[in-house]
């Protein structure tokens, strides 16, 4: 049985690709709530789940018997939420969690915390089952993200996959968890067995990129970067909160003169109109910059996901902005196979085709009057002056 300690020692090492891994690109709604049932339902020794925000309504109300049902069996399950998001989760449905046996834990309450950071949050939507299959992404347990009755779900992605790095992303859960834990049960060589099983030709290589600026990880933004840098074909980012800071804004104008075709898939519809009117006011930059912007139409957008070249993808919770950046945990997934790219890319391309309306110098500025421009300054003013409040006097631990 491993130690604490030497699960911090793993964890904060594995920053390397991971081979033995089988994937596959999981759409919201329905698709991702039938699939977090069947991986809760069929576990079968542990189960963790982090998550920003879980809503005790008709979906939550699905998975919450769910995991009391997997516990009860004798499953051991950690649910680990974070403390302002999810702060409309009773005290009523805690206990009767406790009582299925299920652990929970908040991340950072605001009043009790010893070492509270104003904006740090767990954004993480992640849950692994058995130490073998995982599944992250940017949804939320919440009716929003599930596909209701005449409703369709806010439209979002998430990366389900089986092997080594799911085992590792236990092993991250184990050690945000921190005491009280029970002892492990899964063993690296229940992993290395399953893994025998994937066919090699299934293969895909995945590394674990984490956002943290207070525990100085900054994996996230410095793929991001990378892929700025590397791309010599194509980019294709879809982000529903983009508010690239100024050295984002470098690496791609940078990466446009260098002749490589940037596309980016923001909201149209959006939950936080203030932030769309922010993210608005960049559009003059982006098309001066020949960058092509493409407003998803269909319902909300909240998917962040980013491509290039037919060779690499990430999906994650990571939004290309400064609170995401700086402030929040964020949890990504990023993949080297050209197949799965391509998926990727191929998918990114149909949304554009059918979702979405392509917003150009005519259309942008007919849309946009003197008011309306001066409005959009203001909520970018706005918006990065709360960033700034939300980030600026971290203290980074060692």
């Amino acid at each position: 049985m491993k130690s604490l300690k030497q699960y911090k020692s793993a964890a904060i090492n594995t920053i390397e690709f991971l081979k033995r891994n089988r994937v596959r690109l999981v759409k919201g709604g329905k698709e991702y709530f039938t699939q977090l049932k069947s991986m809760i339902d069929n576990a079968k020794l542990t189960l963790h789940l982090q998550y920003y925000i879980f809503d005790d309504d008709d979906t939550g109300k699905v998975i919450l018997e769910a995991l009391s049902n997997t516990s009860e069996r004798g499953v051991s399950v950690y649910l680990q939420l974070d403390a302002y998001a999810s702060q409309n989760f009773s005290g009523k449905t805690i206990k009767a969690l406790q009582d299925a046996g299920v652990q929970f834990k908040w991340f950072e309450p605001i009043f009790k915390s010893k070492h509270f950071y104003f904006g740090r949050r767990l954004h993480h939507k992640v849950i692994i089952a058995d130490g073998l299959y995982a599944m992250v992404g940017g949804i939320n347990i919440s009716n929003k993200y599930n596909d209701m009755t005449g409703i369709p779900a806010w439209m979002d992605m998430a990366l389900y996959c089986e092997g080594e790095t799911a085992f590792e992303l236990h092993k991250m859960c184990r050690l945000m968890w921190g005491s009280l834990l029970q002892p492990d049960k899964i063993t690296s060589d229940k992993i290395n067995e399953y893994c025998s099983t994937i066919p090699r030709n299934e293969y895909c290589e995945i590394r674990i990129r984490r956002n943290d600026w207070v525990t100085r990880k900054q994996q996230i933004t410095k793929s991001y970067i990378d892929m700025f840098r590397n791309a010599q074909e194509h980019i294709i980012i879809m982000c529903s909160y983009f508010l690239p800071g100024h050295i984002f804004r470098k690496k791609i104008s940078q990466a446009v003169k260098r002749g490589v075709k940037v596309k980016v898939i923001l909201a149209g519809p959006s939950d936080v109109m203030m932030a769309k009117h922010a993210e608005r006011f960049l559009y003059d930059w982006l098309l001066k910059n020949n960058i092509e912007i493409y407003e998803y139409q269909r319902t909300i957008l909240h998917a962040k996901v980013a491509t290039y070249d037919n060779q690499w993808s990430t999906v994650g919770s990571y939004n290309v902005n400064n609170i995401s950046a700086y402030a929040s945990l964020e949890l990504n997934l990023e993949l080297k196979n050209n197949a799965f790219a391509t998926h990727v890319k191929t998918e990114l391309e149909r949304i554009i085709a059918n979702d979405c309306k392509k917003i150009t110098r005519e259309n942008y500025f007919t849309s946009t009057n003197f008011a309306r421009r001066i409005w959009q300054r203001f909520c970018y003013a706005f918006i990065n002056n709360v960033l700034k409040l939300f980030t600026f006097y971290f203290k980074q631990e060692e």
